[in-house]
């Protein structure tokens, strides 16, 4: 062995003797063949020094920073008594680089910012198959499958070139259908309500969803592994590898969906390393217990995460690293948290690159890592999850890299950004008449961060518009706040009155505590009511302008499992108004409560409860508009706002409203070819109190209906019926015991 050691210490001495025995000491360095680029800019980036031993291996390592640069088509160098000679060739000029056969300036951009040949840079002829593989790529994220790229090149001369970039972009490629095949056990219906791609429909030509991109489809299949995996289906496999193209050139959309296996979640425990006080994170069995014999879900593992870090942060624990073991066995999952001491680095720099537009306080705002502060992976990953989350970039990368010491790390994120401007359009039609809205969104103004919004509704009876300028994240404060204005014009003419409503205010929420959120806000409103000859007497007393300066506050508790069709956990909100100033002075309180419950493997029950209470202030009386009704929504069975008091022949509301429904989900009660979810329910409600006038009757009899609410996704939309028969009702209600919608977007 130490004759081995003795022979590799020979040939570690031979190697390092021959490769300096020609190393020169450089007295002059000669540049040639260059024109546009300096000699001094040559050495700069060559990391050239006179002075200095030059052998081999540095020359070929000044031949590498060099090619680096993309200046030079050749390089040749040499060293003769004490002289570097270096001899290159530079690549040619592009001119001009013109983009024919695309209308829009703003993809023209797009894809000047995206190819790698660019104006006034060097032109190498390598990348013009790259850049037509790019621009190819664009278009077919933005539903142009089929787009045809020819790059032709003009030499004005030996050091300059035009490029010209001829576009055939051809027909949009449309989703003519989307279908579900495989061991999926979840309803076709229901899958479709998860992904993001839409079936193309005549009147959807707003939708940029119903446009086949790979983008898309791989979105979609996130989507669906992210759905089923809350689910418990651990191991589902999805695949889009179907999407055929048709006689029509638009594509068949076919998702193969296994299953798998539902996993339930068997135990749950903490291996906490020597090093910490594992008394600190026993307040976790409690919550642990709660999961254990339950579905497993991706939703309630971050849950437990998020308990985790509370403990950390509570504790001021530092340099502390988790991650997750989930043991499968049989039909049941383990889950292992490891908390663990992790390497005692600080954060030297933060580097932001690829935010064109958005600027990079924006990106900052959203870390939780900061420099300066201990580096753990876990503070990194949640604050790239914080950035994704603000929907305005489409990729976001990150590299750590060796600080300027041992304990010290470069963090290197870089952003990819996406289009942030939305619109879209939707109406309806039923038994209570049609609507129509459109909504125009930009959710990144100005590259701050910020989100403008502005919508219009239409309805038989009603105009309103707003207009919502936000900040997601105030002052970097983690809290968001929102300005409103807001115009609403309501023409009654069976009740003889009219009236518009302007407004204006600010409001901010944030989250108090774990799942608490808090809200804040102030309204300035003004209210002109009018009224014809056919108005009850009471009802035009109360015509004229009003106005009112209100504040409010509310709290929110969401322990839903998931925000999108829950299957368990609760959500209660409740919220008051209160006016500073007022011409008819009101103390508004509104209180929900909803709580879900997977009550077997085909049904899903659902309990919800509303009561809403506004009240007159120093004997005044609440105006008409302010006044409390039930929608056909939360009343099923009547009609929308006629149930309560009666001035003469018109409903007017009332002090108080309060509904209970209980519903029960049947997703598997028809067969799936009909493309159709059943809910069975039973409602509860009233609306009584009148304020303005004594002798109008209060209307305290509780209102009931029992039915079934069918959702069938029909060829124009998605299509609700309401089947239901009245329990108990006042003489002056409007019942309705069938009601249907058909909404859809464009």
């Amino acid at each position: 062995m130490k004759n081995l050691l003795k022979y590799f210490s020979l040939l570690s001495i031979i190697y390092f003797f021959f490769s300096h025995i020609n190393a020169a000491i450089i007295n002059e360095i000669r540049v040639e063949g260059n024109k546009r680029v300096s000699d001094e800019t040559i050495k700069v980036y060559g990391g050239i020094k006179l002075n200095e031993n030059v052998d081999q291996n540095i020359i070929n390592e000044i031949l590498n920073n060099l090619y680096s640069t993309d200046f030079f088509e050749d390089i040749k160098i040499n060293e003769k008594n004490g002289v570097l000679n270096i001899l290159v060739k530079e690549y040619p000029l592009v001119n001009q680089l013109v983009i024919t056969g695309e209308p829009s300036t703003k993809v023209k951009e797009q894809i000047k910012k995206q190819i790698f040949t660019k104006e006034k840079r060097s032109f190498i002829k390598s990348s013009i198959s790259k850049d037509v593989d790019l621009i190819k790529q664009l278009y077919s994220s933005i539903g142009y499958n089929f787009a045809i790229i020819d790059i032709k090149i003009k030499e004005i001369d030996s050091t300059n070139v035009d490029i010209l970039v001829e576009i055939n972009k051809g027909d949009v490629t449309k989703i003519s259908s989307i279908s579900f095949i495989g061991d999926k056990k979840v309803r076709d219906n229901r899958l479709r309500n998860v992904i993001a791609s839409e079936r193309d429909r005549f009147y959807k030509i707003i939708s940029r969803n119903t446009r086949f991109s790979e983008n898309l489809t791989n979105l979609d299949i996130r989507l669906l592994q992210s759905y089923y995996k809350s689910l418990g289906y651990y191991d589902v496999e999805i695949t889009s590898n179907s999407a055929e193209l048709n006689e029509n050139k638009n594509i068949d959309l076919i998702y193969s969906i296994n299953a798998g296996k539902r996993y339930r979640i068997n135990k749950i425990f903490t291996n906490v390393d020597k090093i910490f006080d594992k008394q600190l994170f026993l307040s976790l069995n409690k919550k642990y217990k709660e999961y254990v014999g339950e579905y497993y879900s991706p939703f309630k593992v971050k849950d437990l995460l998020e308990e985790i870090d509370i403990i950390i942060e509570k504790n001021s624990l530092q340099f502390v690293e988790h991650n997750v073991e989930e043991i499968i066995e049989n039909d049941s999952i383990s889950i292992k948290f490891n908390i663990f001491e992790g390497e005692k680095i600080l954060v030297e720099r933060i580097n932001i690159s690829g935010n064109n537009i958005t600027s990079e306080s924006v990106i900052r705002g959203e870390l939780i890592i900061d420099e300066g502060d201990p580096f753990t992976k876990l503070s990194l990953e949640k604050s790239i999850s914080e950035i994704k989350s603000r929907n305005i970039f489409n990729n976001v990368r990150y590299e750590v890299v060796d600080g300027s010491s041992e304990n010290l790390k470069i963090i290197n994120i870089n952003v990819t950004e996406k289009p942030t401007g939305e619109i879209s359009a939707g109406a309806g039609i039923g038994t209570n008449g049609g609507s129509f809205a459109i909504s125009v969104s930009e959710n990144n103004w100005l590259g701050e961060g910020k989100r403008v919004n502005f919508s219009v509704d239409v309805d038989a009876e009603s105009l309103s518009g707003i207009l919502n300028y936000s900040d997601p994240n105030y002052d970097f404060l983690g809290n968001s706040i929102n300005y409103f204005v807001s115009s609403q014009s309501n023409d009654k003419p069976d009740q003889g009155y009219e009236n518009t409503i302007v407004s204006t205010g600010v409001n901010t929420k944030f989250e108090q505590y774990k799942n608490i959120f808090t809200s804040l806000g102030v309204t300035a409103t003004f209210d002109d009511l009018r009224t014809d000859g056919t108005a009850s007497d009471s009802l035009t007393k109360q015509s004229g302008e009003f106005s009112e300066l209100a504040a409010s506050y509310g709290f929110n508790y969401d322990g839903r499992d998931r925000s999108f069709m829950p299957t368990k956990g609760s959500i209660f909100g409740f919220e008051q108004t209160l006016p500073f100033f007022a011409d008819k002075s009101y103390i508004s309180n509104t209180l929900t409560y909803s709580k879900y419950s997977t009550l077997s493997e085909n049904v899903v029950g659902a309990g919800k409860f509303y009561f809403t209470a506004i009240n007159g202030l120093n004997d005044d009386d609440v105006r008409i508009s302010k006044r409390k009704n039930l929608s056909s929504r939360r009343l099923r069975g009547f009609k929308k706002n006629r149930i309560g008091p009666r001035d003469g022949l018109d409903h007017i509301g009332g002090n108080y409203a309060t509904a209970l429904n209980l519903e029960a989900n049947l997703p598997n009660l028809l067969p799936e070819s009909t493309k159709t979810d059943v809910t069975a329910f039973l409602d509860f409600g009233n609306v009584w109190g009148v304020d303005y006038d004594d002798t109008i009757d209060d209307s305290k009899k509780i209102r009931s209906a029992t039915g079934v609410a069918a959702s069938w996704l029909s060829p124009l939309g998605p299509m609700t019926f309401i089947l239901s028969t009245n329990i108990s009702k006042a003489s002056t209600d409007e019942t309705e015991s069938f009601n249907f919608n058909l909404g859809t977007t464009f």
